[in-house]
């Protein structure tokens, strides 16, 4: 008899559930996106988010079980973001998988959330090692050196403002509006990247910094505006674009200078971008592995993914588990091995 696993995402907000089978196939894969409403105040509302994955959260694991057609008491696990995220959007979805393992009696899976965009890849090929994850969103911008699988070595990323974070802080200058990243990436096909715009310096190689080029951005319309003079917006988004992008790539490209790897993965919101997914081809030299379009979002499929490696482990989590809104993708297996 087969057995399954349903994992449930709820970080930010997309609430969203999937089942996956014990040979990896997703069976369903069902996304609630709260974008609509986030978008009338120019980013996510964090209470608002909680709340509409409450309204959300058992209409959305019903669907997932229905669309795998399969019940609940097929169920061998239960996989759960615990973070990192909004802690009241974690919220939701711990206490509703907690529900189920409890009632079901079968055992809780806490997955990180970057761990789940990095196993995204998985979907297209298994990912060799050693490896590197370059891990790109909204709210993150990290390297990640993989010797093996489940070792997360955190050896570069942002000092300040993540790249995502970046791209919306640009557009709602611009006046595109959010999300930022989609808009942005769009509006840099019109232009050419006439602007000159500085690339802010870091002590380390493989760190980026993205708060000076926001400013250079912000201080640029300021100042063109109060000399009456029109920015030429298309031209702006592909300079800020070519400008962040490549930032990023060259601390990726240094870091396999001194860690060289068999693949490249990219992980995150923002591997969905097209210059993104093209420049990294053209500049780094080993496989470079990019997730499905559908796959770049926050999304459960991508935590059942990881939760199917879990439970072969049997690394497991204690019903009196709590969300970790910060947790950090190096602690992840230590902490879930300690319990």
């Amino acid at each position: 008899m087969k057995r399954y696993i349903l994992g449930i995402e709820s970080s930010c907000d997309e609430t969203s559930c999937a089942v996956i089978d014990e040979n990896g196939k997703l069976l369903s894969n069902v996304v609630s996106s709260q974008i609509d409403v986030h978008t009338k105040f120019g980013g996510v509302m964090p209470e608002i988010a909680s709340r509409m994955h409450v309204e959300q959260i058992s209409i959305v694991i019903k669907k997932a079980i229905d669309d795998a057609n399969i019940t609940f008491k097929d169920l061998k696990a239960i996989a759960v973001t615990r973070g990192p995220g909004l802690i009241g959007a974690l919220h939701v979805g711990l206490q509703a998988a907690k529900t189920l393992a409890l009632a079901l009696e079968i055992p809780l899976i806490p997955v990180h959330h970057l761990a789940g965009h990095i196993y995204a890849n998985t979907f297209i090929k298994e990912l060799e090692y050693p490896c590197m994850a370059l891990v790109v969103s909204g709210g993150h911008t990290q390297l990640v050196y993989m010797e093996k699988e489940f070792s997360f070595n955190i050896i570069g990323g942002t000092k300040d403002d993540a790249i995502g974070e970046a791209y919306d802080k640009v557009a709602r200058v611009i006046g595109l509006g959010y999300p930022g990243g989609p808009k942005i990436d769009k509006k840099a096909k019109e232009g050419k990247p006439s602007y000159k715009l500085p690339t802010p310096h870091v002590d380390s190689p493989f760190d980026v910094s993205y708060s000076g080029l926001k400013t250079a951005v912000i201080n640029l319309a300021h100042n063109t505006k109060a000399r009456n003079e029109t920015l030429n917006d298309a031209d702006l988004c592909a300079s800020f674009q070519q400008t962040a992008v490549h930032m990023v790539v060259k601390a990726l490209t240094n870091a396999l200078e001194v860690y060289p790897c068999k693949m490249v993965v990219v992980a995150g919101g923002v591997a969905a971008n097209s210059y993104l997914r093209s420049y990294i081809k053209e500049q780094v030299k080993c496989e470079v592995l990019l997730p499905e379009l559908w796959c770049c979002s926050d999304n459960a499929a991508m935590i059942a993914k990881v939760a199917k490696r879990m439970d072969e482990l049997k690394m497991y989590a204690p019903l009196d588990i709590g969300v970790n809104p910060n947790w950090s993708l190096s602690d992840f297996i230590g902490d879930v091995k300690n319990g």
